[in-house]
């Protein structure tokens, strides 16, 4: 590691040993703020870079006389030859580090200093990594939105015409370069926002790894703040709820997907993964218990099982579209299989939401909705008409599966706006 120190009480060997091309100098110092109990102090290796100034320890130690006469280069000291030697190498080290460096960092000299692998300190490389274990993890969902961010960034770096990206490159000047990059070539903030939270997932590690100093992390509320979208309204009304309930399906696959959109309804909002996941093992007399999929990893030690009492509406559905039980693994829904596999699972996943969103948007648009309707909207709308029926924000939350109520209250913020509106009108309520 380094340190940081002032001036003071420290000494150099020279006035000024090496100044390099981007502007860093080098020189051998010796530390004499802290004496050992031997009386020597520290030898270290002092970068200076734009004024600043950071110290690294070299493990060699000298009291204030043997210094003044290694400094006077007149000693006959074996002891300080052999040093003179060694310090000599550390500093031819340190600029031929710097020489090779095309942008000066302390962080990424830090990491050649002490001969870490130069592949460690790139962010592709960590993001690839990252990618693999979510790969081999069977998180098959997660690892692809680090397969789109490492494409992004890429094409990122083609763009600003640079080869290679390190975790001290990563600037918050940098990140809103991206960000704009992104959104100029019609990105979503969603998309823009989850491609930056992954970078900062590399980040983060890399400070834990001693890859990246703190000093330099980018994302903070004064330097790089990752962009989110505004809440939009995407739940029904009790009202629109009825009316979706009444609608007659004019195909057999358009009754499934209206069925399996009110499933997600009726069971706390659990999502088609959920639903696809669910086996007879998760139905009981009275209810249904299960994990939520999106948590159970990231909940591993505290898990909150989600329960959902067996209405007559939830019963039919099943007793309709679901599967024969011959046994407690097998799944209540013929959408996935028992020897799927991530891969397979996943497609099966996604090509089961995109049918239902297709035939339930038809559905709304029929039915004159104006927001589109698709199985995210039944998670909101289950929350909604809690919300609007006076339900407990601890009930809400628990039926969620959510593990705070901070939680609980960011998700049904895009529910006010209709609220604050009926109490602005009174306001002019004569």
């Amino acid at each position: 590691m380094y340190h940081v120190c002032t001036k003071k009480d420290i000494h150099t060997k020279s006035n000024l040993k090496y100044f390099s091309m981007i502007g860093a100098t080098t020189a051998i110092i010796h530390d004499t703020r802290i004496q050992k109990k031997d009386g020597t102090y520290a030898i270290k290796l002092r970068i200076t870079y734009n004024r600043e100034q950071k110290y690294f320890p070299l493990g060699k130690f000298l009291t204030k006389e043997d210094w003044k006469i290694y400094k006077s280069g007149k000693h006959r000291n074996k002891k300080l030859k052999e040093l003179e030697i060694y310090l000599s190498a550390i500093e031819n080290k340190a600029v031929k580090i710097i020489d090779n460096m095309d942008r000066f960092s302390f962080t990424e000299f830090l990491n050649q200093f002490n001969d870490k692998p130069q592949n460690k300190s790139s962010v592709l490389d960590a993001l690839k990594e990252r990618h693999k274990k979510l790969k081999d993890s069977k998180r098959i969902s997660t690892a692809l939105t680090y397969q789109y961010t490492i494409k992004s960034i890429e094409d990122y770096l083609k763009f600003i015409k640079r080869k290679k990206l390190t975790f001290s490159d990563t600037t918050p000047e940098l990140l809103q370069s991206f960000e704009d990059w992104m959104t100029g070539n019609d990105k979503s903030i969603t998309t823009t926002g989850m491609f930056l939270r992954n970078l900062r997932t590399i980040l983060n590690q890399a400070i834990e790894d001693g890859l990246l100093l703190r000093e330099n992390y980018p994302f903070s509320k004064n330097k790089y703040q990752i962009p989110s979208a505004r809440n939009t309204k995407k739940a029904l009304t009790i009202e629109n709820i009825k009316k979706f309930v009444e609608h007659v399906p004019k195909t057999d696959a358009e009754a499934r997907a209206k069925d399996l959109w009110l499933l997600s309804y009726l069971c706390n909002g659990a999502n088609i993964k959920d639903i696809a996941k669910l086996k007879y093992k998760n139905i009981e007399t009275k209810r249904i218990s299960f994990i939520r999929a999106k948590t159970e990893r990231s909940t591993k030690y505290n898990q909150k099982s989600i329960t959902v009492i067996r209405i007559p509406e939830i019963n039919t559905i099943i007793e309709k579209f679901g599967n024969k039980c011959n046994g407690q693994e097998d799944y209540v829904f013929p959408i996935l299989s028992q020897h799927d596999t991530p891969e397979q699972e996943y497609a099966k996943i996604q090509q089961a939401t995109k049918t239902i969103n297709k035939y339930t948007k038809r559905i709304g648009k029929e039915l004159g909705f104006e927001l589109s309707l698709t199985t995210y909207t039944a998670r909101h709308s289950f929350a909604t008409v809690l919300k609007r029926l006076g339900a407990p924000i601890e009930f809400i939350s628990e039926s969620l599966g959510h593990n705070n109520l901070r939680t609980t209250e960011s998700y049904l913020d895009s529910f006010e706006d209709d609220t604050k509106e009926s109490y602005q009108r009174k306001l002019l309520d004569f």
